[in-house]
């Protein structure tokens, strides 16, 4: 009953962002080094297209598309659970340092199995999602750890957070510089948050993550509607609100570190998404999480778009596009807030 209530309440903002992803989606599909138009795409979806609109479309477009939903959806869900096990409008998987664990434990299975083709299934991407969620939940748990004086401080979780997410910035230049020169520069684009030269395996590797984890976070949304109240009401409705906690942010670094360990560290996008979710829709988590996601996607195609075609034929990175928009965003919701819970 709750999902259907929320649904009607927020039936138009869903529509017209399910829209706008559309009209993004198929202008995203005709711009590129090489333009294709509209009837050319319907005619290589029909198989009836060039070799070499089939080499664009199917091979180097499409995956590339479908990973920046993938992701969008993922790391916006993650910085809108993130929000409210915190009760902190900043927290987000990039300023708080998951992103970093992420990127660490990626970049230190490169780094230790590389060249070793005993060990060359660790890197596979199909592995990579494991590891990174490793070094995601790692930061996270010692995050919650620290943070935690008779129970989670907002602020104190944003400064702990940030501290984290320098000390692994640090050691993940420590590993690259312990690296061959080319796979530093590669690994240096990557971390600043790349989707391009992506591959079909790359959606396979990333989809069963976000397919299984976003439904159970859906699920949880009745959850993280309780915990935004004082912890005693949850208490006394029987809930184990610490479990629940532990398992809302295992949830959201399984997410956060699945999209990284396929697009980089994007960050921004998990504190951007939510943020205007919850504009459109309110505070409600029934809405809130599947607007969340929806706008994510949105927002993480239009980088895209924008970032493959600005400086065509060079590619900027994504994570890069979201950083512009996000920083003066960010700045701007510190200039104009309360406290450090959400804003009232």
């Amino acid at each position: 009953m709750e999902w259907i209530a929320a649904f009607k309440e927020s039936k138009k903002p869903f529509l017209v962002i399910l829209l706008f992803i559309l009209g993004t989606f198929i202008f995203s599909l005709q711009t590129g080094v090489l333009p294709i138009s509209i009837s050319e795409i319907g005619t290589t979806l029909r198989g009836e297209g060039t070799p070499q609109h089939e080499l664009i479309l199917f091979q180097l477009r499409l995956p590339r598309m479908i990973i920046a939903l993938l992701i969008g959806a993922g790391l916006a869900v993650s910085g809108a659970i993130l929000q409210g096990l915190s009760r902190n409008s900043l927290a987000d998987p990039g300023i708080l340092g998951i992103n970093a664990g992420a990127g660490l434990a990626v970049v230190l299975c490169i780094f230790l199995f590389k060249g070793n083709e005993a060990l060359g299934i660790f890197q596979s991407p199909f592995m990579l999602p494991l590891f990174a969620f490793c070094g995601a939940l790692t930061v996270a748990m010692l995050i919650y750890t620290f943070s935690w004086k008779d129970g989670v401080d907002p602020g104190r979780l944003l400064l702990i957070g940030i501290g984290f997410n320098a000390l692994c910035g640090a050691l993940l230049i420590i590993v690259q510089l312990k690296m061959d020169p080319r796979d530093f520069q590669e690994a240096t684009i990557w971390l600043t948050g790349s989707i391009w030269g992506t591959q079909w395996r790359y959606v396979y590797a990333l989809l069963p993550w976000i397919v299984i984890l976003l439904p159970f976070a859906f699920f949880k949304a009745k959850t993280l509607n309780l915990l935004q109240i004082s912890d005693p009401i949850p208490y006394s409705l029987g809930m184990n609100v610490e479990f629940e906690r532990r398992l809302l942010l295992s949830l959201a670094a399984a997410l956060a570190g699945a999209c990284v360990a396929v697009g980089g560290g994007i960050s921004f996008l998990g504190l951007l998404a939510p943020h205007l979710a919850r504009r459109l829709t309110g505070p409600n988590y029934f809405s809130l999480l599947p607007a969340s996601a929806l706008i994510g996607m949105l927002i993480l195609l239009l980088a895209d778009m924008i970032g493959k075609n600005i400086l065509a034929p060079a590619d900027i990175p994504v994570g890069i596009v979201i950083s512009i928009i996000g920083a003066p965003y960010l700045i701007y919701m510190l200039l104009n807030r309360r406290g450090y819970g959400f804003k009232t």
